[in-house]
């Protein structure tokens, strides 16, 4: 299961370039909960939503799974289904608690294992409900915090691990996938510091969902790698959205956003008219690690779990009830640029700015950025800060402007920035802004009165 990067509007070649390259593996922020404690319980739902359902698999070391919660899938496939899961994975899942069991400490581990003989066994777990779904004019958002297994290289050569779901007219069929639908949350091969995420739909090959790659795309873990600590990753379905929408996040970063009418009406109705159910495990081999190497071999290392802190699933009503902000992001912290909700014309790259990560570029007249959710508190914000980089050619400059819920909106307050010395030789420019009280959407826009890219953006914030 493959997944395809969309190719931003064209550049001027050196620029464009940099657009290339972004486009194969797009920015994610780093959240906090990526940097919480291994166990994190489950975060309090935001004004607005409801849990329907969670797990912070508290419980006693090596002890299994609630069964209340979750079932076992066993052995190499559904009864009656395809063998070896269908994807051609090698390992025999089982419901040992040497391959699924609580660490003690709030945590999930999925370990595949390897016998003397060279036979490889693992874990996969489903939830027993299957009624996931959003309620009509609703959301529902389906999250997990996951540190994916610490290998990689060589040794990782094979590994699999999965967040995903399922619709729920598969379960006791096994052959009407893909038309029922697959929303893949999170997948990784390889140990390599990647995160697809993939909607599954129509008929198998091709169709208008283009299996069996699907509709996918992939970023990258920051701050810490995918293998290297935990880091969230969640899906929201929207069906208060015309047309709906299903979003994929990592880190409170949407990267990847599938529409109903980016396929017919008949096949988006086959995949969404029903309840989903969720799906954990950690495959070995198969046709997607094929893709990138293939394995397990003799170099691949048993015995690294996936440790899933917790799963959670939130709802939020209908009734034409506004839904809450999606960033619910602090106005008086660095915002980092990369960790915009939607953009147009706009590149992510990496940073030699101090703190590294990952700056936006390519930034020209009419580009904007969306980052949703900016709560600016009681006391009035008056200044805005943003740390910029130019390379700009002599005589080519450009304005950076804040507009507030709209993108047609007045600015509230802009800088003129000009080359800097190079596109990563970095400035903190300051701005006064009108007072600005609550909870805002904000759009970085960037006008100029000629074509050519002017600015890039590391991070901004405002102050009193």
């Amino acid at each position: 299961m493959s997944a395809s990067s969309g190719i931003p509007r064209p550049r001027p070649l050196r620029r464009a370039f940099v657009a290339v390259a972004a486009a194969l593996g797009l920015a994610a922020a780093l959240a906090t909960a990526a940097t919480a404690p291994a166990d994190a319980s489950a975060p309090t739902p935001p004004s607005g939503w409801t849990q329907v359902f969670v797990d912070d698999f508290n419980g006693a070391a090596g002890s299994g799974v609630n069964t209340a919660n979750w079932q076992y899938d066993t052995g190499t496939s559904y009864p009656g289904g395809a063998a070896n899961w269908g994807t051609g994975e090698v390992e025999t899942m089982t419901s040992s608690t040497s391959n699924v069991s609580l660490d003690g400490n709030g945590n999930l581990l999925i370990t595949p294992r390897r016998d003397s003989a060279g036979h490889w066994t693992s874990g996969r777990i489903e939830t027993t409900r299957t009624d996931f779904q959003p309620p009509a004019g609703g959301k529902l958002r389906v999250q997990a915090r996951i540190q994916l297994p610490n290998v990689t290289g060589a040794a990782a050569k094979g590994y699999w691990p999965a967040f995903w779901m399922l619709g729920a007219p598969f379960r006791g069929n096994y052959w009407n996938w893909p038309s029922i639908g697959e929303l893949d949350i999170m997948e990784n091969v390889q140990g390599l510091n990647t995160d697809w995420a993939t909607m599954h739909c129509g008929t198998n090959p091709g169709g208008p969902c283009n299996e069996t790659s699907g509709i996918g795309n992939n970023t990258s873990c920051t701050g810490t790698t995918c293998q290297a600590g935990f880091h969230t990753y969640a899906m929201e379905w929207d069906r208060s959205t015309s047309p709906e929408e299903i979003r994929f996040y990592l880190d409170g970063v949407n990267f990847h956003t599938v529409r109903a009418n980016q396929v017919d009406a008949t096949t988006w109705a086959n995949a969404t008219s029903h309840g989903y159910f969720i799906i954990l495990n950690v495959a070995m081999g198969g046709g997607f690690p094929d893709a990138f190497g293939g394995g397990p071999d003799g170099g691949t290392e048993p015995g690294h779990p996936m440790t899933v802190d917790y799963v959670q699933v939130l709802q939020s009503s209908g009734g034409g009830t506004t839904p809450p902000p999606t960033g619910n992001r602090d106005a008086y912290s660095a915002i980092q640029a990369e960790s915009y909700d939607s953009q147009s014309g706009v590149v992510a790259e990496t940073t030699t700015d101090t703190g590294g990560g990952q700056d936006i570029g390519s930034l020209a007249n009419g580009d904007w950025a969306l980052y949703k959710g900016v709560n600016f508190g009681s006391t009035a914000a008056k200044q805005f800060y943003a740390r910029v980089a130019s390379g700009a050619a002599g005589g080519v400059s450009g304005l950076v402007e804040v507009r507030l819920d709209s993108r047609g909106n007045a600015p509230v307050g802009s800088f003129a920035v000009a080359n800097t010395g190079g596109w990563q030789s970095w400035r903190t420019v300051p701005a006064n802004i009108g007072a600005v009280t609550g909870t805002h959407d904000v759009y970085l826009t960037f006008t100029s009165g000629q074509p050519a890219d002017f600015v890039n953006v590391n991070w901004f914030d405002f102050g009193h």
